[in-house]
């Protein structure tokens, strides 16, 4: 299967100072390649996407015959490789992969976009330059804004075309973050949230009461599906 161009005229855009949308190009993406990618809870289909402006890569993990209007089970996870691959505490990232895959495959049907958008879409270099000024009392929002970002930098404009390369119409998308349903809808998909929220540690809890009070995420203050919960 030859690569081809993937074009979205619509575009939900990263966040200005404050952490409201600013102005952004549509995305422009080529589908490079595709696999299959055995886990402990499936074998998903990995796609491969690079985005033609910047040459990052972003990576589809499809399960299931997605095309039509049926409502698709659906993560919108950003690249944490603190979180994701080291097992960090300091988040909920790694918990929230680890969960959303075991549902998707669990209905035996769904897609988790995974944007490589590191740190709220800082980069890992100033993602460290923020932790370093939260273990000297700011939390990660005064931390970003320390270093002259945005509450979060991240852009989803990317998932329209890919989302599309499957025929995915409808979402049911799994997230906290309102910013992300807005993001999606604004994209012309039809989308329901389903709330994402696994164990809080020592470590992450200040993060994630931020997260609520600042950054408007939905997390409620009793835990739920503990049993689901990974590293985090």
């Amino acid at each position: 299967m030859r690569a081809g161009s993937i074009h979205m005229s619509n575009s939900s855009n990263p966040s200005e100072p404050g952490g409201r949308a600013a102005s952004a190009p549509a995305a422009t993406l080529e589908w490079q390649a595709s696999c299959t990618l055995p886990t402990r809870w499936a074998s998903f289909q990995a796609h491969v996407f690079v985005e033609q402006a910047t040459g990052k890569e972003h990576l589809a993990l499809a399960l299931g015959a997605l095309a039509g209007t049926e409502r698709v089970l659906a993560r919108v996870h950003s690249e944490c490789l603190t979180g994701d691959t080291l097992f960090s505490q300091r988040c909920d990232c790694g918990a929230q992969l680890e969960t959303a895959l075991r549902r998707i495959a669990t209905a035996g049907r769904g897609v988790l976009l995974y944007l490589r958008q590191e740190g709220r879409g800082i980069g890992l270099v100033n993602k460290m330059r923020a932790y370093a000024l939260q273990e000297q009392g700011a939390d990660t929002v005064e931390a970003n804004h320390a270093l002259g970002f945005a509450d979060d930098q991240r852009r989803y404009d990317v998932c329209g075309p890919m989302l599309r390369h499957f025929g995915v119409e409808s979402l049911e998308l799994m997230t906290n973050n309102p910013r992300k349903v807005e993001a999606l809808a604004a994209l012309g998909f039809r989308v329901q949230r389903a709330p994402l929220t696994t164990a809080s540690t020592a470590f992450n809890a200040a993060y994630l009461a931020t997260k609520a009070s600042k950054l408007g995420h939905l997390l409620p203050g009793a835990i739920v599906e503990p049993d689901e919960a990974g590293s985090g």
